[in-house]
Parts: C-alpha cells; sequence; structure tokens
C-alpha cells in the first residue's frame, strides 16, 4: 500500500491535528480528538471507535507492519510524516510515532433507574479523571458523569491517564451539574467533607444511585449539594483533612457495588 509522505509542520493537515491537541474547545466543534501511541490507537480502533486520519513514522510501519496495515484499512486517509512532523504533533517528549484522528466515541449512555453512576463535578485534573475512569471500568460502574466544566475526556493527558478507558466505559455529559442532578428521580448523593454528614459506610446503594465528587480544592458547589438528596463522607483517621479526588471516587464506587 503505498502512503502519502508528509514533513512539513504547515501542511494543512498537520495544523489541523495539532489543533485538535490543543484545542478542547475545536474538539468539541469538529467532534474529532487525536490518539496517540500504538495500543491506544489499537485499542481504539478494537473498539469501533472511527479513525478519520491515520499518521506514523517509518520507523513505526518497519516495526509494526500488520498493525498499520490493521489501522489503514478502516481510515479515510493515511501518510507517512517526519520524526520532527510527529515531535510537533505529539503531546509528549518522546513521540510515538503513530497518531489517529478519531470521532468521539459512541459510548454516551441516559441515566436509567436502579444503575449505580459516579459524576463529577469540576474536576479540573485529567490524571484523576483517568484514574476515575479506570477504577469505573474495573467495578462495574454503569457510566461517569461529567460536567460542563471538567476536564476534557478527550484530551491527551485524560486519554493517556485512563489508558484508553475513556473510550469504552460509558459517559454522560451535563452542562450544569445542580440542574442535572436536581431532575433524577433517584437516589442522589453528595460527597463532602463535614462531620454531621452520613456515613458511606451506612448507605445502601442496591437500588441504584448517583454519587456526586467534587473539585479537587474546593469540592462541590453548595448548589449541587443542595440538589442532592443526602450527604455522605468518609470517615477518617488520623490528620487528614480530606483525600485525592480520585481516591474518594474509588473508595465511593466500591461502596456502591460490594
Amino acid at each position: 500500500m503505498q502512503y502519502l509522505n508528509i514533513s512539513a509542520k504547515d501542511n494543512p493537515r498537520i495544523k489541523r491535528v495539532i489543533k485538535l491537541q490543543k484545542s478542547g474547545h475545536y474538539r468539541r466543534e469538529e467532534g474529532f480528538f487525536v490518539l496517540e501511541g500504538l495500543r491506544t490507537v489499537d485499542d481504539a480502533a478494537d473498539n469501533g471507535i472511527l479513525i478519520e486520519e491515520l499518521y506514523f513514522t517509518n520507523d513505526i510501519i518497519e516495526k509494526h507492519p500488520s498493525y498499520i496495515k490493521k489501522f489503514a484499512q478502516n481510515s479515510n486517509f493515511c501518510a507517512i510524516i517526519s520524526e520532527t512532523v510527529a515531535k510537533n504533533i505529539s503531546d509528549t517528549t518522546s513521540t510515538q510515532g503513530v497518531f489517529a484522528v478519531a470521532q468521539f466515541p459512541k459510548n454516551k449512555a441516559q441515566i436509567e433507574s436502579g444503575k449505580k453512576y459516579i459524576a463529577l463535578e469540576n474536576l479540573q485534573d485529567p490524571s484523576n479523571l483517568g484514574a476515575v475512569a479506570r477504577t469505573a471500568e474495573a467495578l462495574g460502574i454503569d457510566a461517569i458523569i461529567i460536567s460542563g466544566n471538567s476536564c476534557d475526556p478527550f484530551s491527551p493527558k485524560s486519554i493517556r491517564a485512563s489508558m484508553g478507558t475513556l473510550l469504552r466505559v460509558p459517559l454522560i455529559f451535563a452542562d450544569n451539574m445542580a440542574e442535572f442532578i436536581g431532575k433524577l428521580d433517584m437516589p442522589t448523593f453528595a460527597c463532602v467533607v463535614q462531620s454531621d454528614a452520613e456515613k458511606l459506610s451506612d448507605m445502601d446503594f442496591s437500588g441504584g444511585a448517583v454519587c456526586v465528587i467534587g473539585n479537587e480544592a474546593n469540592g462541590l458547589t453548595d448548589e449541587t449539594v443542595e440538589k442532592c438528596r443526602k450527604r455522605i463522607t468518609i470517615p477518617m483517621k488520623g490528620k487528614a483533612e480530606s483525600l485525592n479526588a480520585a481516591a474518594a471516587a474509588a473508595i465511593v464506587m466500591w461502596e456502591m457495588v460490594k
């Protein structure tokens, strides 16, 4: 199979790829995002994600021809890029040499009674979002609800932190978490650091629930706490005042499914 060669950084297609890497607004506007790395692209392909464009270095095609052939069969455009172009596209200091422009995954979900959801309000750290996604998949949480001003689940850092899990776990997007929670006809729990909140271990999640985790620094907004039916807390010993958002979410999700 013959592939186009691209060595210029100012190539229009390369400019678009770089813009998709850097701009969450542009990703949402276009409905596409960038995947980097052989394993991530392979995972996306195996999960039915549409790959629109494929870019790879000569080194990659020499070492992994079968993978490139597999990816190229379902791609609308393929090109060999120079190492310089690869470095310009890459979000990391050491490029992996293969990139795919992919359509947003069709893993959006709807709220259903009896199911279990973890909701994230204003979460800002992609590493935390990725960790929550990995735990949610491992424990069988039905979907992750993400507020509009949380970090982008399709940013390079989020995808990398989730090890591709965000390509598989069902996602629900809520522009305003308080309004979203207020419309639900099912048990909703605000996870807070308040001594008068009920203990997480005392809760019964068997009939389904939505548990909401807040921002790393400020927790949940007052509006969202007010809309939830109950306030719950994770009892802590020692002098720690709070837990990392991903750690708190992991404990909550474990309690939800056990």
